[in-house]
């Protein structure tokens, strides 16, 4: 059986806040089993590759980065899978494409255009308080039976838990 996917999207230059916040939330992806997917970069893409690194369960290939351009040597020194795109900010399709669901952590307009196609492709996205649009679209639609909704989280423990229902368990 296929392993789930979690991406995990936000800034390069993340408020501080951010930055445990994503190293806890890579920690516990790879601790529940899934792999990591990110962009690929510095800032929360960084902090959550480094995290899930330092899962006890994290083995070699857990950590996949998309990163935007061609050289494979600017992805963040924790991605084991390097995807050199060339494709600039379309590598956001394929980051949110590659996840069975995705989990926003603040983020600026690179990550507000991977929520909006993780939207589109039907995948789950859960916005994480921290200051940008994860915290600002968290809960949005909720009572409506609509595609783009952002599920809230406060925390990441929470973030995990609202993945495992999506996946159902």
């Amino acid at each position: 059986m296929r392993r789930r996917v979690v991406a995990v999207i936000g800034n390069s230059q993340p408020p501080q806040e951010a930055i445990p916040v994503a190293e806890e939330l890579g920690r516990l992806i790879v601790d529940n089993g899934w792999r990591l997917v990110t962009g690929g970069l510095g800032g929360v893409m960084e902090a959550a590759s480094r995290g899930a690194r330092q899962s006890q369960r994290y083995q070699e290939g857990d950590v996949v980065g998309i990163i935007p351009g061609p050289e494979a040597r600017s992805a963040n020194p924790y991605v084991d899978i390097v995807i050199a795109s060339n494709l600039g900010y379309a590598r956001n399709v394929l980051v949110v494409s590659s996840a069975d669901a995705v989990v926003a952590v603040g983020g600026g307009a690179g990550t507000l255009s991977e929520m909006a196609m993780a939207w589109q492709l039907g995948r789950p996205v859960l916005g994480l308080a921290v200051p940008g649009w994860s915290a600002r679209l968290a809960g949005e639609g909720l009572d409506a039976k609509r595609t783009d909704r952002v599920i809230p989280a406060a925390t990441p423990l929470e973030a995990v838990a609202a993945i495992r229902a999506a996946f159902g368990g």
